[in-house]
């Protein structure tokens, strides 16, 4: 189905990851993550810490090249604007962000959101503080570009509350809130959407679908020039929301969600 994309090397800062997909699927390994420029028509960031997605990116940029860039885009609000800025003024083609916003039912409810008078509505996700890949942002990505993806990409504040092995954050928007449930040991996925007469609710399924729908989307971009799904400005608006949460945790206050302009 792929048979046109070759994958021309792969870099880790974890040579062993490398290694085990060379071992694996024999693909070439890079001793350094530039060593690539000028070689490749698009390049795919899934680095495990966030914080090196702008670092792994920026040899790139120049070439005007797609990329795909796994969640979370970046950890640092600064970096985020300025990567985005780089990327539209080399007219970079962007996909990547959390694979739930693909997921039929998240699409279902954002439709719906559109259609229907919000009260309220909940997602639900795991979280894993303690990791050495950015601690809470490793993961928050999920659940906050899930409940973005339905809402609204621009709430106005949040206040988060952290119990035993669970954080429940409660997202501002003008004319409703929204929880959130970080759930720690847990690999539960869950959406809700609330009107006055009517509750819409599921579990998730996070499976292959989804990670070949999002593949999907880099495809077309790279190999057929589509069109982009997702404006520089939305696509790191979860990193503003997901810094106003760890504000929270910190300070036990409502944060107010940074704005920004692209």
């Amino acid at each position: 189905e792929f048979s046109d994309v070759l994958v021309a090397g792969v870099y880790s800062d974890d040579i062993s990851a490398a290694e085990k997909l060379k071992e694996k699927f024999g693909v070439p390994v890079m001793t350094n993550y530039a060593d690539a420029v000028g070689k490749v028509d698009g390049v795919i960031i899934t680095a495990r810490h966030g914080g090196d997605h702008y670092k792994f990116a920026k040899p790139y940029i120049e070439s005007g090249i797609p990329m795909f860039i796994d969640k979370p885009i970046t950890v640092s609000e600064d970096d985020a604007i300025n990567f985005m800025k780089e990327l539209k003024e080399n007219n970079v083609k962007i996909s990547g962000g959390s694979c739930l916003k693909h997921i039929d039912f998240i699409k279902e409810l954002k439709k719906d959101n559109e259609d229907g008078e919000t009260i309220g509505g909940l997602v639900r996700a795991p979280i894993w503080f303690d990791n050495p890949w950015g601690g809470m942002f490793f993961y928050a990505g999920h659940l906050v570009e899930a409940l973005l993806e339905i809402y609204g990409r621009y709430p106005n504040s949040v206040k988060a509350y952290r119990k035993n092995k669970g954080v429940l954050i409660v997202v501002n928007y003008d004319n409703y809130n929204i929880t959130g449930l970080f759930s720690e040991d847990s690999a539960h996925y869950y959406a809700a959407r609330y009107t006055k007469d009517s509750t819409k609710a599921s579990e998730l399924e996070v499976n292959d679908p989804w990670f070949k729908a999002e593949f999907n989307e880099f495809y077309d971009i790279l190999v057929n020039d589509g069109d982009v799904k997702i404006s520089y400005k939305d696509f790191v608006a979860p990193v503003f929301v997901m810094n106003a949460i760890y504000r929270s945790l910190e300070s036990g206050k409502e944060e107010k969600v940074e704005r920004y302009e692209i």
